[in-house]
């Protein structure tokens, strides 16, 4: 038949699973992300000022919302930039 493809991705390769990635802030128990930890932050912002998601970090939701939230506020007092130079 014509859909019949071969197990995994079109190219015919099988998926690969890679780790489960764990929330680094569960991990170390921290229960609210201070906007004034900008070294912390800096770690979830890609070098073009973009803050990285939740699939390549492995963050949980909780803890990816009150990141988006600290580095949006680190933003605005002008902590962390809008966009890199």
């Amino acid at each position: 038949m014509a859909f019949d493809r071969p197990e995994g991705r079109a190219g015919g390769r099988p998926q690969r699973r890679g780790r489960k990635k764990v929330c680094s802030f569960c991990v170390d128990r921290i229960e609210h992300i201070d906007y004034k930890d900008v070294a912390r932050l800096r770690k979830y912002v890609s070098e073009r000022a973009k803050i990285i998601p939740r699939r390549v970090t492995g963050t949980c939701a909780f803890h990816q919302r009150e990141l988006t939230v600290a580095i949006k506020r680190a933003r605005h007092v002008a902590l962390m930039p809008y966009v890199s130079d």
